[in-house]
């Protein structure tokens, strides 16, 4: 099986797929893409299922050479690509010959970038899943949870039949902030009357910044401290998105790498359509909280896929490098 060499791993590259399920049990965290519907959306392009494996780029750097003929899709971040050193759009499918070189550069807005090809990179999983979880060292190409390194050789299949070239609408592609901010939708948890309503009107009508601590464990944030009733709570499941509030009072927004259990109290969790908007945020970027209903909640995710399943990709012309 034939595939593509890893010329430069860039700074921080993954090989993730939708996550590992139903491991929360044994201490296994579910791990997969920071930013889902971007992740998604690239799999889609190349005409692949949703738990194929791609590439997880943070920042940029990349660079890959094929020795198969295939197509690729690069979405997420706003990194430049380049296929033989000629400009290439993003949210679009690309058909790739042997011996082509793919580039990526660095983001310009954003931080997290999706490479799929189609039919998805192949690797032995690891409990069920490709994904790469480097704090456990679970998964991945060589699994053993380590990103992606200069001389490695990721296999995809021959697909008979490409996927055409196409696109993703721009008016369907997530809106990625020049100004590195994000606004959360959120929906307070059991644990809401932990924090009275003084700290909870703190908190909402608060700027928070994502600090350099952040990781794909979770985003931890600096701003006014909001403190909670109590020390702490008996350890137990977490959930993506969760706000967990430790005895510092700096909000952690728990993402997709977390650890599976925690003590401390937790205000709400985001709403998982808005997990991406966070994860795209770098350090120094701003967030802020709004509340919502579990009811609302509920509809957007409803609305959301709706939406999704109703979206029509794109037919593109004029080759499909450009």
């Amino acid at each position: 099986m034939a595939g593509f060499k890893i010329i430069k791993p860039g700074i921080f590259s993954l090989l993730q797929d939708s996550g590992r399920f139903g491991m929360h049990s044994i201490g296994l965290t579910t791990g997969g893409p920071m930013d889902t519907q971007s992740f998604n959306w690239a799999n889609r392009l190349c005409e692949n299922l949703t738990d194929c494996a791609a590439i997880e780029v943070t920042i940029g750097g990349l660079v890959l050479e094929a020795d198969i003929n295939t197509s690729i899709a690069l979405t997420g971040a706003d990194i430049p690509l380049t296929i033989n050193k000629q400009p290439a759009s993003l949210w679009q499918t690309h058909h790739i010959n042997a011996g082509d070189r793919i580039e990526l550069g660095f983001a310009q807005t954003g931080s997290r970038g999706y490479l799929a090809v189609a039919g998805g990179f192949q690797a032995m999983p690891s409990f069920g899943s490709r994904s790469t979880v480097p704090r456990e060292g679970l998964g991945g190409l060589h699994q053993n949870g380590k990103p992606l390194q200069s001389g490695d050789q990721l296999q995809c299949p021959d697909v008979t039949t490409l996927p055409p070239s196409q696109c993703l609408p721009e008016s369907q592609r997530p809106i990625l902030t020049d100004n590195n901010s994000a606004h959360l939708r959120m929906v307070l948890g059991y644990q809401q009357d932990a924090f009275n309503s003084l700290q909870q009107q703190l908190f909402f009508s608060s700027e928070y910044k994502v600090t350099e601590s952040s990781d794909r464990m979770g985003y931890r944030l600096n701003g006014p401290a909001i403190v909670p009733a109590v020390d702490g709570i008996l350890s137990e499941g977490i959930c993506l998105g969760a706000i967990q509030v430790p005895a510092d009072g700096q909000p952690i927004v728990l993402l997709a790498d977390r650890q599976t259990i925690g003590g401390y109290p937790k205000i709400g969790s985001v709403l998982s359509l808005d997990l991406g908007k966070l994860t795209q945020l770098t350090p120094g970027g701003t967030v802020s909280f709004e509340a919502i209903s579990i009811e609302q909640a509920h509809n957007l995710l409803l609305l959301n896929q709706q939406q999704v399943e109703h979206t029509k990709l794109q037919p593109v012309t004029g080759g499909s490098n450009g």
